[in-house]
């Protein structure tokens, strides 16, 4: 059971990147892009990839607790990586996510996929301009880089 169970958790964690993976080249156009149908249109994949990762995520966390309570791991590294995860989590809403956010209202979506009002190009190009996609992919490069070292050499 416990090798399915880590089965699970590594296959959410697969899932978890590479819905990840699509939303970060998009946030690296999104700066750039001036086509307010194109932006719309990358705003909407990213929108669809967040929803494969929330999936993934919850497979992800699903199957690497129940391994940890399976396992009967006593050792701390499992709950400092969900810790981190959460911690990251919170930075990457609170500061790229809001900015995305704003970026959306502006490109005129009223919601993550569907929904288009009228586009407010002087807020748009000014929060494009704001954004800054490294501040998502140096957090989220060092958190994953933090759980990846907890997973592999189990410090404690």
């Amino acid at each position: 059971m416990y090798s399915w169970l880590v089965f699970a958790h590594l296959l959410g964690v697969f899932g978890f990147l590479m819905s990840h993976g699509v939303a970060t080249f998009v946030t690296f156009r999104v700066r750039a892009e001036q086509d307010v149908t194109a932006l719309r249109a990358l705003l909407a994949l990213s929108g669809q990839s967040g929803i494969a990762m929330n999936v993934s995520l919850l497979v992800l966390l699903a199957g690497g607790i129940s391994a940890a309570i399976v396992g009967n791991i006593s050792s701390i590294w499992p709950f400092a990586a969900l810790v981190v995860l959460i911690v990251v989590s919170g930075l990457m809403s609170a500061f790229p996510g809001r900015q995305l956010r704003k970026i959306r209202a502006a490109a005129g979506l009223t919601g993550r996929i569907k929904g288009t009002g009228e586009a407010n190009p002087v807020a748009l190009a000014a929060n494009q301009a704001a954004f800054n996609p490294w501040v998502s992919v140096v957090t989220g490069g060092i958190g994953l880089a933090i759980i990846l070292w907890l997973m592999v050499l189990k410090p404690f």
